[in-house]
């Protein structure tokens, strides 16, 4: 295997693919030099010398500038280099879009078709309370329906939609939690819905249940918890009457262009732009290409890249809505008083990357090359096929949850550090390295290590097989570990 990898013609440092010991004599593109340090593995060799305030190249775009003199061979990280970014940018709308297509194929996943017209890739179960104060009622629900009947009938899984909030929230909290929660119960991959609230809280059901629109009676239904004498009783026969709804729901062949596919990573490291996040950017580009739809998130670590994905803009007005997606989210930052670009976090840093740049240009591979076709706010459903942006932060479960809430029914998810979490859809974890996979096996889904010795096409094509299995039901490791959540951005105050 190689020693080092440039990830583009113009860089001015490496990766190192594996630990790399001080005084150790590497080669790369025909240029020999000495490590002068210990390079942990996944962090920057420089590749020429540097003065102070001279700009750092990875993928073929600054990172950073030098806060030190550096020479060929010296260990690039916190230590020595910054980022370039402060405040608010000017843009230009400037189109440079160079799609990879790839040829259509008459492949098909086994689906759940609804009657509005969706497709799900799981018939499951969902209690969503519209307070956190019926949280625990709501759980002792559903573990008593499950003792009644352990094989789930028609269901894949029964999931309580657990979240703090509903009451003593104003404005833009109130408004984003109800949004979330509607979008839970229009989702494709709820074959049955119990609303349940308690009857004073500001998302009060009747209100709720007013603004789902059309929804079939007979697989959505309601509780207030305060209108009737045990709740628990009440809501029992109610899941039954969900039980009986969904007893003969069948998969049937359905082609990939019904897919809705979010993108997102976490806990990443210095392979995350050489390994996962490429193989999630091919796979957009290839699910685009049969007719689906990807939607890429994490604003905040689209700063520094964003200027890649304004030129992959459909059209002006397009671009428009990428550059207030950016600005608003950067103000968001600074009416808290808080620096726009404090990022990457500690783990990220322990696995090579140095900036918000290096962490934003490795991030935003996850989109492939295709053009961005819409910018959805959060809490709005999927609009159009292709390529969409959405609004919400980087925080994992937030984020993830934002997809879900989009109508993505699965969710791909990329790590160099490892997670546990998995979103209420199924969240594919794709492992950056094979050290991780191998270590964190009950966690990771898939191995995206071997692209560093194996061709693209064929760890794509491995890939491609995965996911039509996961969409036809085969269960994710969240999945398979009870591990489904969900997670509410919150901005305001709390009563």
């Amino acid at each position: 295997m190689k020693n080092l990898m440039k990830m583009n013609p113009r860089d001015t440092v490496a990766v190192a693919l594996r630990s790399i010991a001080a005084g150790e004599e590497l080669t790369i593109d025909g240029l020999t030099l000495q490590a002068a340090q210990e390079i942990p593995q996944g962090h920057k060799i420089a590749l020429t010398g540097f003065s102070s305030g001279d700009i750092i190249t990875k993928y073929g775009s600054p990172i950073g500038h030098a806060t030190a003199p550096i020479a060929a061979g010296d260990w690039i990280h916190t230590h020595n280099i910054k980022t370039n970014l402060s405040g608010e940018e000017e843009y230009e709308y400037v189109p440079d879009v160079h799609p990879v297509i790839y040829p259509r194929r008459d492949l098909t996943f086994q689906g759940y078709r609804r009657s509005n017209g969706k497709v799900g890739i799981r018939n499951d179960l969902f209690i969503i309370p519209t307070v956190g104060c019926v949280n625990g009622v709501a759980e002792q629900m559903l573990q008593e329906f499950k003792a009644e009947h352990p094989d789930l009938g028609g269901f894949d899984n029964l999931t309580v939609l657990k979240h703090p909030y509903g009451c003593s929230q104003l404005g833009d909290d109130h408004r984003m939690t109800r949004s979330i929660l509607l979008d839970a119960v229009n989702h494709p991959n709820a074959g049955g819905v119990l609303v349940f609230g308690l009857g004073c809280e500001n998302n009060i059901v009747s209100e709720f249940r007013s603004m789902l629109g059309d929804y079939d009676g007979s697989r959505v239904k309601f509780l207030v918890a305060q209108e009737v004498g045990n709740e628990l009783e009440a809501g029992l026969v109610l899941l039954e009457e969900l039980y009986e709804a969904a007893a003969n729901d069948v998969r049937e062949p359905v082609p990939l262009s019904e897919l809705n596919i979010g993108l997102k990573c976490g806990g990443s490291d210095g392979f995350s732009g050489i390994t996962a996040n490429p193989l999630l950017g091919a796979f957009s580009d290839f699910i685009i290409s049969q007719g689906g739809t990807s939607v890429l998130t994490e604003v905040p670590e689209m700063f520094g890249a964003e200027k890649v994905l304004m030129a992959r803009a459909e059209s002006k007005e397009v671009y428009d809505d990428i550059v207030s997606l950016i600005n608003n989210f950067k103000q968001y930052f600074l009416s808290y008083g808080e620096p726009v670009y404090e990022n990457p976090s500690p783990g990220n840093k322990a696995g090579g990357i140095s900036t918000l740049e290096d962490k934003s240009l490795g991030c935003t591979q996850k989109a492939g090359s295709s053009p961005v076709v819409d910018v959805l706010q959060y809490g709005v459903k999927l609009r159009k096929k292709g390529l969409s942006l959405l609004q919400a932060p980087g925080n994992d479960l937030v984020a993830a949850s934002a997809l879900a809430a989009s109508d993505c029914q699965l969710v791909l998810f990329t790590t160099g550090r490892g997670t546990p979490f998995g979103s209420f859809v199924p969240t594919v974890k794709v492992a950056t390295n094979n050290d991780l996979f191998a270590k964190k096996g009950h966690w990771m889904d898939f191995n995206a290590g071997p692209l560093l010795e194996t061709p693209m096409a064929d760890v794509l094509e491995e890939f491609i097989t995965y996911i039509i299995a996961v969409a036809s039901g085969q269960k994710t490791r969240n999945e398979q570990n009870e591990v489904r959540e969900l997670a509410i951005f919150k901005t305001g105050v709390t009563l």
